[in-house]
């Protein structure tokens, strides 16, 4: 994000108002989406006469099929928050019917009460943890752990672009029987371990959420992770080296709007600094309500028609 930290200074405070639009506009068709990836990160933010940081957050939101060869455009919106309290992935959530990529992060839970929003977790929070009991100290079960889950990414590199009917059916025949083998070795390996082991508490995780890790396999639209949400988060974590925190909670909520157009921009192939530029001298100028679908970041080019030519 540092290359785009002097478009963030020369925008939000002169003219991001303008681009308030661009934003709601975002959020709204990412709501429409079938499936949603999500995650959050810290953000200090200034308590005002405190002369100290809170711990507030940045949550992302983020739409994108292409691995599952949809034409659909790919979208991310950001929102700020005060603290982690899980009324705000609820409330934010509360029209979103589909699957949810996210963590194991308790705040989700109630998302998951009845069948309107189906939880499908992450293969690499999973791993992660195994590979963190490997690095401690490998033992051949660690080895064979992942061993096995590499081998249902490799069926996923091979799925990756395919329409959902195909990733469905081989997952289905590939991955299916794999997932199955993998479940025995857990389940053996947590008959013998000490429940009070980091290996145990692991797998645990795992077993925990077998449904939720599972679920993606019967449906081809779901990525086996969580890694679309993580990159979209990574872009915030190298951001805050260079503002460090947030000034208030406006500032905040400004920030999460700039990093919703930027990083829709970046999702679609288009340049942030050359949109935002555009897109604002646009508005600024007139742009007809009646064209706002060729500002969206998944329609515009910098040949748009000038306003002068709108109707």
């Amino acid at each position: 994000m540092s290359r785009y930290s002097s478009t963030l200074a020369g925008w939000a405070g002169q003219a991001a108002h303008l681009l308030d639009p661009i934003v709601s506009r975002i959020r709204e068709e990412g709501l429409k989406a079938a499936k949603l990836h999500t995650d959050d990160t810290p953000v200090p933010m200034l308590v005002p006469g405190k002369g100290r940081t809170a711990q507030a957050r940045l949550w992302a939101y983020v739409v994108d099929d292409r691995a599952s060869g949809a034409a659909t455009p790919a979208l991310a919106w950001y929102r700020f928050t005060p603290d982690r309290s899980g009324i705000h992935p609820q409330s934010e959530l509360r029209s979103f019917t589909g699957l949810l990529q996210a963590d194991g992060y308790a705040g989700y839970e109630k998302l998951y009460e009845g069948n309107r929003i189906r939880e499908v977790a992450c293969w690499a929070h999973f791993r992660r943890k195994i590979f963190e009991c490997h690095q401690t100290s490998p033992t051949p079960l660690t080895t064979d752990l992942l061993t096995r889950i590499a081998g249902l990414y490799r069926i996923e590199e091979d799925v990756r672009g395919q329409p959902p009917d195909i990733r469905r059916r081989q997952r289905q025949e590939q991955a299916r029987p794999q997932i199955d083998a993998l479940r025995g070795a857990i389940d053996d390996a947590l008959r013998r371990l000490s429940p009070k082991s980091a290996m145990a508490k692991a797998l645990a995780y795992g077993r925990k959420r077998w449904d939720a890790l599972t679920r993606y396999i019967d449906d081809g639209i779901a990525e086996i992770d969580n890694n679309i949400a993580e990159r979209a988060i990574r872009a915030i974590a190298i951001g805050r080296k260079n503002w460090l925190f947030a000034g208030s909670k406006a500032g905040g909520e400004r920030a999460a709007a700039t990093y919703s157009v930027i990083e829709t921009a970046k999702l679609n192939g288009v340049e942030p600094q050359a949109y935002i530029a555009d897109v604002i001298e646009k508005i600024a100028s007139g742009w007809p309500a009646s064209r706002w679908d060729e500002l969206m970041p998944w329609n515009w080019t910098a040949q748009s028609a000038p306003v002068s030519m709108a109707a």
